[in-house]
């Protein structure tokens, strides 16, 4: 991969973890949960960069994104397309809570969630970042994306906002996870210990620009065929437990981030409140997002 090293996972420390009620409660990062109103964006492509044969960022452009707000670094807006073989996008009317109505039975968008990669309210422009996979009517359409192609932003619904004032950071994930480890680094001083943990499908290829420097430590690992042992875990389990207040942020596959949550909270005896985990895919299933809590 350009500029990293793959490194080995090397065997599990034989430590006992500590008791996870004997950490201050200092050390326990604790989110400010901000919601916002729920509005929908039009927008259009207005620029595409293929960061590499796997991954590609638009740039989406409309004088509504000026007013968007996304405060936490993982953030979720949902971005509605127009049907396959459609250039225009349908929108069915809100019911309660702002979701559209269950009794339409009109055309309906596709519709997918995205962490804002980049946001700039002044030039009205949001980033999304795609993987190429050739799977499901997202992944089509930003491979055939041009210049001007309609779309809709909605949302994001709420932000959480973590604390950067923080001893230590862990971000863990798979490519679905790359634009929120990106934000988070960027806004995280250079005074915490961060650790990155990447689980690719390609590890060879190039990665969206990370604010890696002095302090910053960067482990990649080629995902494993289905149903066999993960190297993520085996990573992880690699790693000195960090010490004082922190986070380890968790966002992947559904059975891969619980295992790896499982990890972090028996096997390395991280508190509840310094893991946060999520599902941000899940085999066949299209459109999938879960929070992992007890």
């Amino acid at each position: 991969m350009n500029d990293h090293a793959l490194r080995p996972a090397s065997a599990a420390p034989t430590f006992q973890p500590p008791q996870a009620a004997t950490l201050p409660p200092a050390d326990v990062p604790v989110p400010q949960r901000v919601r916002h109103a729920l509005e929908r964006r039009p927008v259009t492509v207005a620029a595409i960069e293929d960061v590499s044969p796997h991954l590609r960022r638009i740039r989406l452009q409309g004088e509504a994104v000026k007013t968007l707000v996304s405060l936490g670094f993982d953030d979720h807006v949902k971005l509605l397309l127009p049907p396959p073989g459609e250039r225009t996008v349908p929108l069915p009317p809100l019911g309660p809570g702002g979701r559209p109505d269950p009794s339409y039975t009109g055309p309906r968008p596709v519709m997918r969630d995205y962490t804002p990669l980049a946001v700039d309210t002044a030039a009205g422009t949001l980033d999304l970042m795609f993987a190429l996979h050739g799977e499901g009517p997202a992944s089509r359409w930003a491979a055939q994306a041009q210049r001007g192609d309609a779309a809709v932003i909605g949302g994001p619904r709420g932000s959480a906002v973590w604390p950067v004032d923080l001893a230590w950071q862990w971000l863990v994930g798979d490519e679905s996870a790359l634009p929120a480890i990106s934000r988070r680094l960027q806004e995280l001083p250079e005074s915490v210990a961060v650790t990155v943990v990447l689980d690719l499908a390609h590890p060879e290829a190039a990665l969206p620009a990370l604010a890696l420097g002095p302090g910053r430590q960067l482990v990649v690992v080629p995902r494993p065929a289905p149903h066999t042992s993960h190297p993520l875990l085996q990573a992880l389990a690699a790693l000195p437990r960090p010490q004082g207040r922190g986070l380890a942020w968790v966002a992947a596959e559904r059975q891969v981030a619980r295992d790896v949550r499982g990890l972090l909270l028996d096997t390395l005896g991280l508190h509840r409140g310094q893991v946060r985990a999520a599902a941000y895919w899940t085999h066949g299933q299209a459109d999938f997002h879960e929070n992992l809590e007890d």
